[in-house]
């Protein structure tokens, strides 16, 4: 077997272990350096992430080799799996798309995030058949390829805040149960939902369900790990949040140092030393 199915079969098998998969999501090498020494068994990418590092704005408005290139070399500064944030697909017909994702199996990612929403300011969502008719597609090329992609379908019902609150439940459960049939191994559904909710979708929905620990949009709770795992969730990520959390950070120091011209806040945050930051960053001593 190779290296690539082993590690795709090793992903798609920690989707349904004992314990939950707590996936971080990076947005460059060094992150996602630091989130695999840390010990997570696999390492998303987060497309905001990736976007705002290169100075550009979601969605899709990254082009796909500018994404693909930053994947690339995630994929290859990593030895665990890496699933990475492919938003709609990037492409605007269902060829377009499987070529877009039949690349990025080349590139060495086991697994994709593919959303069904397509405009975040009107919440407008992709027909259900359209994007179901996505994701058969590339799980069909998929098998072609003998490459055991996990495709992780999202639904963007609650965070586009699509229809009347009490729809909603109703809306993402039809929606899951044809990307479920279509071939998605997962459905991730991201905002802000309440423990009831997150049950009901674990209870219906005839897959691993995703949900995301992201305080800057899981408004207005974000249950800790221990009650997702309770509640049946396969798999929690973080998209954006610890991105934003570094950002955050970096402001701190920054309004320290203009303000009163101390350093405090970079000190409390230090790596030890060049050569362990290196060492985080790219693997190896650097002197």
């Amino acid at each position: 077997m190779d290296r690539y199915k082993q590690k795709a079969m090793r992903f798609r098998q920690l989707h349904h272990d004992s314990k939950i998969l707590i996936i971080p999501n990076a947005w460059d090498v060094a992150s996602a350096r630091v989130f695999a020494m840390s010990g997570f068994p696999a390492v998303g990418t987060t497309s905001m992430g990736v976007s705002a590092a290169l100075g550009l704005a979601e969605p899709q408005v990254i082009s796909f080799e500018e994404m693909a290139g930053v994947v690339s070399r995630i994929v290859g500064a990593l030895d665990v799996p890496v699933t990475a944030d492919m938003e709609a697909g990037y492409g605007s017909t269902t060829d377009e798309i499987v070529s877009c994702m039949e690349r990025v199996i080349d590139i060495g990612a086991v697994g994709i995030n593919i959303e069904d929403g397509t405009d975040f300011p009107t919440g407008s969502l992709i027909d259900p058949a359209l994007m179901s008719e996505r994701i058969a597609a590339i799980r069909q090329r998929c098998d072609e390829l003998e490459k055991p992609l996990v495709i992780n379908a999202r639904i963007d019902v609650y965070i586009n805040a699509v229809g009347e609150p009490q729809s909603r439940l109703d809306q993402t459960l039809h929606r899951a149960s044809q990307y479920v049939e279509a071939g998605a191994d997962c459905i991730f559904v991201p905002g802000g939902l309440e423990e009831e909710t997150i049950a009901n979708l674990v209870k219906e929905i005839p897959a691993a369900v995703n949900v995301v620990a992201n305080p800057a949009i899981s408004v207005p709770v974000v249950p800790p790990i221990s009650v997702l795992q309770d509640l049946g969730v396969a798999r929690v990520s973080v998209g954006s949040g610890i991105m934003r959390a570094t950002l955050g950070l970096i402001r701190r120091i920054t309004d320290e140092l203009l303000q009163s011209g101390t350093y405090d806040t970079m000190r409390e945050h230090l790596t030890p030393s060049a050569a362990d930051a290196y060492e985080m960053a790219i693997g190896r001593h650097q002197t």
